[in-house]
């Protein structure tokens, strides 16, 4: 049984950058099964993410759930593949100022 939800260092900088870019974000980093890390949510459209760092590799579980689920899981490793993943490429720079 897990009590604790491990997530990557560059969680809470992801979703603190797709929020400032209007994006809605639900954290299901404590659901665990390989649930992907958030659901990220604008107009009309949502997207699961799983947020890993520059080296950091799918569990058994996390493929195994991306495997069966009936939409796509996107990896993400920065910010930039965050915002690009929801649209908003040209939104990077403008969300990073937001963070400093």
């Amino acid at each position: 049984m897990r009590f604790r939800a491990k997530v990557d260092r560059n969680h809470a900088e992801i979703v603190k950058a797709l929020r400032a870019a209007g994006r809605r974000v639900l954290d299901l980093s404590r659901v665990g099964q390989g649930c992907p890390d958030i659901l990220v949510g604008w107009g009309g459209h949502q997207v699961l993410m799983e947020i890993k760092a520059d080296k950091g590799k799918l569990t058994p579980q996390q493929e195994a759930f991306r495997a069966s689920w009936p939409c796509p899981v996107v990896v993400v490793r920065s910010v930039g593949e965050a915002l690009a993943a929801t649209g908003v490429p040209d939104a990077v720079p403008a969300a990073i100022r937001r963070l400093e």
